[in-house]
């Protein structure tokens, strides 16, 4: 489990985030929603371990983040922050391979289970015919699926992701949440701060809303993404549908 506990974050003299208390749970998908500006990848960073909150502390499990040494917290958390880019002509399974850093010696060649490893995270995240490209050659939707394998080949407990869904058309969006999703289910704690809603509904088993850089609810999906809450949430009038294969959220005005 990924706590924090009154986390508080001023810069400039504006307090971005008040107090902040959240719990995410191994095994589940929690979204972090909120209008522009809310505080949300401050809440990411901070949960990252980087950047240091003025007041509170963050923990997994029973240990403080800031008990933990660098190198032990790149390999048990993975951080993809917005738009993640490749901006030289390497190869994807070099760029996948820079995941494993935290673990695997600076010099020599890697050992077959790191070579087992990469090509586990390509699997998964359904990159492997993209192996030997170069990655600046990639799409938008390649690249993502190339940046996520990334982050999770060193297979971490805590995935922290934000806006996975930035600049994806439909199809790709889909996907990455039905991907975050299924690497929920197999026991790590995810997180993603996503404008999606939509997606968040259909997707996440968690939501944590803020604004003003505080928490407005924390639950679970169905009780916490309302029409009444999302709607004092972003200031317009909301309709949910939901039924058994869908979920949408209409903005009336």
């Amino acid at each position: 489990m990924l706590h924090l506990e009154g986390i508080s974050v001023v810069r400039g003299g504006r307090a971005i985030l008040r107090d902040i208390d959240a719990r995410f749970l191994p095994g589940r998908l929690t979204a972090v929603i909120g209008p522009n500006g809310a505080g949300k990848s401050t809440v990411l960073r901070a949960a990252a371990g980087l950047l240091r909150p003025d007041a509170g502390k963050v923990r997994i499990g029973d240990v403080d983040l800031s008990g933990i040494g660098r190198r032990e917290l790149a390999r048990r958390r993975a951080y993809l922050p917005q738009r993640a880019g490749i901006d030289w002509p390497m190869r994807v399974d070099h760029v996948v391979a820079l995941g494993l850093l935290p673990r695997i010696p600076a010099l020599g060649p890697l050992a077959a289970g790191d070579c087992a490893a990469i090509d586990r995270a390509l699997a998964a995240c359904a990159a492997e015919e993209l192996r030997d490209r170069e990655a600046t050659s990639l799409s938008g939707g390649e690249l993502a699926r190339v940046m996520l394998a990334r982050a999770i080949v060193g297979d971490p407990e805590l995935l922290i992701v934000d806006e996975p869904t930035a600049d994806l058309d439909p199809r790709h969006a889909i996907d990455a949440a039905r991907r975050l999703r299924a690497l929920a289910r197999t026991g790590r704690t995810v997180v993603m701060a996503i404008h999606d809603l939509d997606l968040a509904l259909r997707f996440a088993d968690d939501v944590l809303a803020i604004r003003d850089g505080r928490v407005v609810a924390a639950g679970a999906v169905e009780e916490v993404m309302s029409e009444a809450l999302l709607g004092a949430l972003f200031d317009v009038r909301v309709r949910v549908s939901r039924d058994a294969e869908s979920a949408s959220i209409r903005f009336l005005d």
